[in-house]
């Protein structure tokens, strides 16, 4: 005659589990917060880390990455050298481009807020002469006022970058500032400019009035070239030749764009040092869910030997205790990603960010705590299924 085998059905051993999670709330409570702290910090690291880079993304699809800038870099003996003043209207004969515009320092003039400024404290301000297309090629935008016309641009009229504006103290259009001994009314100004962040700093005056008052002689410092997305490499390699076709190698040619890819990239990478810092964090709440469990088993051997000796088997009780560790870990994981992702959104909203995590990060947290509990209950589960029923009765 065959021997009943006993089982285990799989709700009693949850059953089980969560009966000895209840019976020492406390204790289970602060075994997952350990667990929950290290999820939080990774689910938020990773978080706020998605979020910025959708932010950086969207950026660059509404600015464009098809911005070209050339400037003039040295000569073979090392001096500085410059643009051709004819330059932009070969760049704009470049089939494929389809915005072309510059700007020139001029050299020596300075912004003041008014004539009693000591001539030394500048503030960081340059004057520069621009053509009318700067903002539609820099995706520069106005935050007040007027941008200059073919009408202003031959007139004591200037518009003010973002930083320029806040330096000056100038909130109000129509205020006067002081350029080059001459008082210059304020028609406009600029949104910050992240593809050309050079303009932030600067006051713009049209090209007629800068070669009336400042002896400008047409010659660029930084040309801003747009061209269609799939040219933008084939405009790259002709564009030196095209603005210097005499020393093309004095031609300095960038893509803005990259810098922010490039600072989206170090945010990656610091993301990927805090992440480690997280999983550290992780596995000290997974020793501390092993350590719950260890007291646990020993607090409890004669509630093992009990059920050996009505017939529950050594793969019974590991499987309980396993069991235990397992849904300890999870309630902290689920508690830990959900506090990960309140903390994503109200930096993410604080930052004027969208919220971006993404399901597969959170998921992972949750699994991942599964893994921790699972593997800090193996020891304590194996220890409590070796227990032998008597000496466990006779402790």
């Amino acid at each position: 005659m065959n021997g009943l085998r006993s089982r285990l059905r799989t709700a009693d051993l949850l059953g089980l589990g969560l009966h000895g999670l209840r019976s020492r709330p406390m204790r289970a409570v602060l075994s997952a917060l350990g667990i929950a702290i290290g999820i939080a910090a990774m689910i938020a690291v990773v978080g706020i880390s998605t979020s910025s880079e959708a932010l950086v993304k969207q950026k660059l699809a509404a600015l464009g990455t098809n911005l070209l800038t050339a400037t003039a870099g040295s000569d073979f003996f090392g001096k500085d050298s410059e643009l051709p003043a004819d330059a932009i209207d070969r760049v704009r004969r470049i089939d494929g481009v389809e915005q072309a515009s510059w700007s020139a320092t001029l050299a020596d003039v300075h912004v003041y807020r008014n004539a009693l400024i000591d001539p030394g404290a500048t503030g960081g301000l340059t004057v520069v002469a621009a053509d009318l297309d700067l903002l539609a090629a820099t995706g520069t935008g106005l935050a007040s006022g007027a941008w200059l016309n073919g009408a202003t641009e031959q007139f004591p009229v200037v518009v003010l970058g973002a930083k320029a504006a806040e330096r000056l103290g100038i909130v109000t259009i129509g205020s006067a500032v002081e350029i080059g001994g001459r008082q210059f009314t304020v028609a406009g100004i600029l949104d910050p400019s992240p593809l050309a962040p050079e303009l932030d700093s600067v006051a713009v005056v049209g090209g007629p009035i800068a070669a009336e008052l400042f002896e400008f002689n047409g010659s660029p410092t930084v040309i801003y070239e747009r061209s269609a997305d799939d040219l933008v490499e084939q405009v790259r390699e002709i564009l030196p030749a095209t603005i210097n076709p005499e020393s093309p190698t004095e031609v300095k040619v960038s893509r803005p764009s990259d810098a922010l890819a490039a600072k989206n990239t170090i945010d990656q990478a610091f993301t990927g040092l805090l992440v480690g810092v997280g999983s550290i964090a992780l596995l000290v709440g997974g020793i501390g869910v092993a350590n719950t469990m260890v007291i646990s088993v020993l607090e409890r051997r004669q509630e093992i030997g009990l059920r050996r000796s009505l017939g529950a088997t050594r793969g019974h009780i590991r499987s309980q205790f396993l069991v235990e560790a397992i849904l300890l870990a999870l309630c902290g994981g689920i508690a830990g990603t959900a506090i990960g992702w309140v903390i994503t959104a109200v930096v993410a909203g604080a930052n004027g960010w969208l919220v971006a995590v993404p399901p597969a990060v959170l998921a992972a947290g949750v699994v991942a705590t599964v893994v921790v509990g699972a593997v800090a209950g193996a020891l304590p589960a194996a220890r409590a299924a070796r227990t032998s029923p008597t000496a466990a009765l006779n402790a």
